[in-house]
């Protein structure tokens, strides 16, 4: 790598240490102004931060290999989380979320399920999911960073300590990590949000430079002779029908692995497992910290649709961009290779190849903030669970602020290493990111959607539905290890209902004056009619009646967010007449969420 690029990405790094160190004294004052930044950040800010937090190198990369490997189709492939969830957060979900002014979620548990033993038993299970899924990320973004660096950076590194042989790919992963926990640490939800800010512009600039190449290096055609028939084509039937023979055969091989052959039943597993895990609302990580950290309610909502306005289409004009640039000019040299293709590797190679001198600085810059960006949201997540739910609650409850943001401190670098140490023994990119998406958050599905629509769901019932997904998700891969994640959320789901149904019929009820307060501030629409006459009783109080409003607006607002990602992909493969066409489609589904989403918000705001 050129010096020039060298010397932008050094600068970069140190620019965001001397910021979280800056804005410390800020982000110390106490608990809230250290995890939520009191309240006081305008939710643009916190939008593109979200934004920002989305946008990480791993799952650029996974994204980048998916392109290549299934083409238009692969529009549909981030469903397994599913990307939608957003959708629903938007919609409706982040006004019922913020309305409880709570700090952490598992501090919201108490708000729905009271104090008592069952409630004890909830906060307790959902902060160790927080804890666990925070693990996996880390782990997740130890493998993806450190194939990254490996690629650019032209130190061997590889050494041996205590007898253990580290390779460059972990030791560059180790120090990247160490660097941003470091900011992270010292700044709290201030600096997380000022550099991913600044990170979201870098990243914009980077997605931008990266179309323009593309598009400037692809011959109209190009991309046809390099890949199979299908792969233009975004809409499937029963099967893939996608065969890489004689193209570049291995992709048959990665088609086979990842278990994607029968499309239309993924298709189905992923619509089936979408609505109950988006209905289940933010996991408690970083998008739930975006959305407590927002000053109102309706500006959370706000929040989360500019996340999806603002990510989308730059975002994927980049792995548009560095997809088709890796199909048309490095299929040829792949088709060289012996034996197993690591995909993973495309984007880094293709940034190698196409990038020139002084843009490549800025774009590894770009991404190198997209993954620390991502990284510190949840860094800033995980440990507002730990002090807030557990140190504070159960250990040391008269604690002043500077112990609490002390142990904060300690906290943050120990889940660092315990998530490092799971990265050493981590697979790949695609099989972390296929567990976490489909087997964990499986398990957490069915408990939080009852949560929010069912009066009679209890604390017992949370804590059953949680602590059985848990075991579910743990058990199931290892039982049937050869089957992909996402075909076993039925009986994930089944198995995690079947905890929340059990737990909730052996145990009393919740009590009146707890539903009653929840559903008097959090306004859900559901299963709530004892609950519902309890509160007209009250004349100042108007139930919820928004829910065919709000299925009209998750429908036309996944179609919205699906017009940003698939824009740029016809875009940039140049089937100029379907971007009219999507670009028409994404104009008329922004007019009906401006009518019927986004006017409702300005009359709520002043009501």
């Amino acid at each position: 790598m050129h010096i020039v690029d060298t010397s932008i990405i050094i600068g970069y790094l140190i620019l965001v240490v001397f910021l979280g160190f800056w804005i410390s004294a800020k982000a110390s004052k106490n608990l809230r102004a250290y995890f939520l930044g009191s309240n006081s950040i305008p939710w643009y800010y916190l939008g593109l931060s979200n934004a920002s937090g989305m946008f990480d190198i791993s799952g650029t990369m996974w994204t980048v290999t998916i392109l290549f490997v299934y083409g238009l189709k692969s529009a549909w492939i981030p469903w397994l989380w599913p990307v939608w969830n957003q959708v629903f957060v938007m919609v409706f979900l982040a006004l019922w979320l913020r309305r409880s002014g709570v700090l952490t979620g598992a501090e919201w548990i108490q708000f729905r399920f009271g104090t008592k033993t069952g409630a004890r038993l909830s906060h307790i299970i959902v902060t160790l999911f927080a804890i666990i899924s925070v693990l996996g990320f880390i782990a997740y973004f130890f493998v993806g960073i450190g194939k990254f660096a490996t690629i650019f950076f032209p130190w061997d590194l590889s050494t041996q300590f205590i007898g253990i042989r580290f390779t460059s790919e972990e030791i560059y992963a180790l120090l990247i990590i160490g660097i941003t926990t470091l900011y992270v640490i010292k700044g709290g939800m201030y600096s997380v949000v000022l550099t991913e800010v600044i990170q979201f512009v870098i990243m914009t600039l980077s997605c931008i430079v990266i179309g323009v190449i593309a598009w400037n290096a692809i011959e109209p055609g190009a991309v046809d002779e390099v890949v199979p028939p299908g792969w233009r084509q975004l809409f499937f039937g029963w099967n893939l029908d996608l065969d890489w023979s004689g193209y570049l055969d291995q992709v048959n091989t990665k088609i086979e692995s990842d278990g994607f052959g029968l499309f239309g039943y993924l298709f189905m597993m992923m619509v089936f497992k979408g609505i109950f895990a988006s209905l289940a609302g933010p996991v408690p990580s970083y998008d739930m910290q975006r959305i407590l950290s927002t000053k109102t309610p309706v500006e959370a909502a706000k929040m989360s649709g500019l996340t999806i306005l603002v990510l989308f289409f730059p975002r994927y004009l980049m792995i548009a961009g560095l997809g088709v640039l890796a199909l048309v000019f490095l299929t040829p040299e792949l088709t060289t290779i012996d034996g197993v293709i690591d995909f993973e590797l495309i984007l880094p190679l293709a940034i190698e190849r196409f990038v020139p001198i002084g843009f490549k600085g800025v774009l590894l810059a770009g991404l190198l903030a997209a993954f620390m960006g991502t990284f510190a949201a949840f860094i800033n997540a995980a440990p507002a669970y730990i002090v807030n739910d557990l140190y504070k609650k159960y250990i040391n409850p008269k604690g002043d602020d500077r112990t609490m943001i002390y142990f904060s401190y300690v906290s943050s670098i120990a889940i660092v290493l315990i998530g490092v140490v799971g990265g050493f023994f981590a697979e790949s990119i695609n099989s972390l990111t296929i567990w976490i998406t489909s087997a964990l958050y499986g398990g957490y599905a069915a408990a939080n959607v009852l949560k929010w629509i069912w009066w009679r769901f209890n604390g017992y019932g949370y804590f059953g539905g949680m602590l059985f997904g848990l075991i579910a998700s743990t058990l199931l891969p290892i039982w049937w290890p050869d089957t992909p994640a996402i075909y076993l959320f039925p009986y994930l789901f089944a198995f995690s209902l079947t905890g929340c149904i059990v737990g909730t019929y052996l145990t009393k009820p919740t009590s009146e004056q707890v539903l009653l307060n929840f559903y008097k501030k959090t306004n859900p629409w559901g299963f709530w009619n004892p609950i519902k006459r309890l509160a007209i009783a009250d004349k100042t109080f108007t139930p919820n009646q928004d829910f065919y409003r709000d299925i009209l607006n998750i429908i036309v607002g996944i179609i919205w967010q699906m017009t940003l990602v698939t824009m740029p992909i016809y875009l940039i493969t140049k089937d100029i007449k379907s971007f009219w066409l999507v670009l028409f489609i994404f104009i008329l589904t922004s007019f009906i969420l401006k009518t019927t989403w986004y006017n409702p918000l300005k009359r709520m705001a002043h009501a």
